[in-house]
């Protein structure tokens, strides 16, 4: 299991606009698995595989792995060097005090933390304790002298968590498995096809998108050029199976396989796919739980309302902590999801 490229995914900084540094990273580990490779003018990045068994007919499958992450672009830069932030994807604010975080400008990178404004503990009141701040109350402290905050660093320049990707036991910790998870499947399920040699019939676009987590943008221009016949949005889901959660609102299990994406906020999977993908899986004792999302939404919609349309379905894996920087995956699953995705491109027609 390629886990190293999985962590230089997770530790490339990449918000939604700017994704080009994950883009180009996809851009030098995809060497020789496709046909052709462009990036649209979005930013997403379009990799065509033709049909191997010359099917000038062949349908069109199209994965969508989008590549940012949560994070904040700098909005304001005080008289005192201290940056302020607007974000830029869903927060909850309970997980941001005392971060550390990392400013992303042309010019370099620069450590960083992240705290709310007001008194620290010691000095606060039982009420000012209860407390949640908004993200407009969050500042972020360079530790610079303000002369060099404000010559170098600008409004836009953008910010994302800064934590080290981490293996602990059978699972994987990071601060954006949301989405690069579905980046190393978009690889990693081509290079599987690559290295078996597979004649698969259909042609297979996999597109890694920009700006999901603000609303599916990147995946709704690519899908929209692509016209695929297929699409397979592949994402993280909730992996609720922790204390203080209800079972009914798990949503997935670790270690129970990879989720077959059946409904969410934004769409509702083929059915006629979700059993073919159901019946694969059994056939190839591939683990797999099937899913439903009460809210939120994943580049599946943009793929199945593309132009006239098309038949649609989400493969995801079970994430616990998602939007934190403790995000964790069940490496089983990370595989299970891997593997269905390669016996299905092999064998769809």
């Amino acid at each position: 299991m390629n886990i190293d490229l999985l962590a230089r995914l997770c530790e490339t900084p990449g918000v939604p606009g700017r994704e080009e540094r994950v883009s180009a990273l996809i851009q030098k580990e995809i060497t020789g698995l496709f046909d052709s490779v462009e990036t649209d003018p979005m930013g997403s990045l379009i990799c065509r595989r033709k049909s191997r068994t010359g099917n000038a007919d062949a349908p069109v499958i199209m994965l969508l792995c989008h590549m940012d992450e949560i994070g904040f672009y700098v909005s304001h830069i005080d008289e005192n060097g201290f940056l302020w932030v607007n974000n830029a994807g869903g927060f909850d604010t309970r997980n941001l005090f005392s971060r550390r975080v990392l400013v992303c400008t042309d010019n370099g990178d620069y450590h960083a933390v992240m705290n709310p404004g007001g008194k620290p503990v010691h000095i606060a009141s039982a009420e000012d304790r209860k407390k949640v701040p908004e993200i407009a109350e969050f500042f972020i402290d360079t530790g610079m002298p303000k002369e060099d905050v404000k010559a170098k660093i600008q409004i836009g320049d953008y910010i994302v968590m800064d934590e080290p990707f981490k293996q602990m036991g059978e699972k994987l910790v990071s601060k954006a498995l949301d989405n690069r998870i579905a980046c190393w499947l978009g690889i990693e399920a081509i290079r599987q096809l690559d290295k078996a040699g597979a004649k698969h019939d259909a042609e297979i676009v996999v597109a890694f998108t920009v700006q999901e987590e603000v609303g599916l943008r990147g995946a709704k221009t690519s899908a929209f050029a692509v016209r695929p016949d297929i699409g397979i949005g592949l994402d993280v889901t909730l992996a609720c199976d922790t204390p203080g959660v209800p079972k009914p609102e798990s949503v997935t299990v670790h270690g129970q396989g990879f989720a077959l994406h059946i409904k969410d906020g934004s769409f509702i999977s083929d059915y006629k796919l979700a059993a073919e993908f159901q019946k694969l899986a059994e056939d190839n004792n591939i683990k797999f739980q099937r899913s439903i999302l009460a809210a939120g939404g994943q580049d599946g919609a943009a793929a199945q309302q593309a132009a006239a349309g098309a038949r649609a379905i989400g493969i995801t894996v079970g994430t616990r902590y998602i939007h934190t920087v403790t995000e964790m995956c069940d490496k089983g699953d990370l595989e299970a999801a891997r593997d269905i995705l390669a016996a299905y491109l092999t064998v769809a027609k």
